[in-house]
């Protein structure tokens, strides 16, 4: 369903291509004023690679919205199915496909960009699979934190509220607006450790070398540990609706 929409692909992508160059162009004023601890490369990479994989943090299903706003969720519940894992697989393959269709031309757009401007190579061979690895395992973190919107948005009907405020802290605390690496080293110790830096800001550090291979077990345990809490939370938030769920619409 979502590669049928090659025109929002092709918007997405100019869009995205825009706002990267602008990006990198404010960081390297910044650094022309006062160059930070972090090196300049992997600021433009950190860019890049939010950039790449935005529609990961920001697509949802508005198929399962609208069911929930008429009332034709009701026949979901009448099918033979886990409805969490149903909609969880439907979100999860939403936000891989739409992130591939986008990324995939971003990043060799941003390998040829000069230096200092474009994307930079991994720190090494296993640190780019452990980014691609982290990168799996945030997926499945974000799908897991947008179900459990959804479910708030049984109980609401309106996804505005709660949809508008996880946009925000992802937006924040993802790295999305300003690299976290950029953060005080204060605020770093506390915000690395929440739901939302491991949807793309561990898999950048990992691919940046930031977090060396050491590391990287207790940086990936932290994922999956997010990942299997949220999904948790979620499966018993769905299952407390289905017990208690009024049906709106005709």
């Amino acid at each position: 369903m979502e590669t049928q929409y090659r025109g929002a692909v092709l918007g997405g992508l100019i869009c995205q291509f825009f706002f990267g160059i602008v990006l990198v162009a404010i960081y390297r004023a910044l650094y022309a004023g006062k160059p930070q601890a972090m090196p300049l490369s992997h600021v433009t990479t950190y860019v890049w690679l939010q950039q790449a994989f935005f529609r990961m943090l920001v697509a949802t299903d508005p198929e399962l919205l609208d069911k929930i706003r008429s009332g034709a969720i009701a026949y979901d519940l009448c099918r033979p199915l886990h409805l969490y894992g149903y909609y969880y697989a439907r979100i999860l393959a939403q936000k891989l496909t739409g992130s591939v269709l986008r990324a995939l031309p971003m990043l060799v757009f941003a390998a040829l960009l000069p230096e200092g401007w474009g994307l930079c190579l991994p720190a090494s061979v296993p640190a780019l699979l452990l980014a691609l690895l982290g990168l799996i395992l945030g997926l499945f973190c974000v799908s897991a934190l947008e179900n459990i919107t959804m479910a708030f948005t049984m109980r609401t009907l309106d996804p505005r509220g709660m949809q508008g405020m996880l946009n925000l802290l992802m937006m924040t605390l993802a790295g999305n607006i300003l690299p976290l690496t950029l953060f005080p080293d204060s605020w770093q110790r506390v915000i690395t450790l929440l739901p939302y830096a491991q949807l793309l800001d561990t898999p950048i550090r990992l691919y940046t070398g930031e977090y060396t291979l050491s590391r990287a077990p207790e940086a990936l345990l932290i994922q999956i540990a997010w990942t299997l809490l949220l999904v948790l939370a979620g499966c018993a938030f769905w299952r407390a609706n289905q017990r208690k769920l009024i049906i709106q619409g005709g």
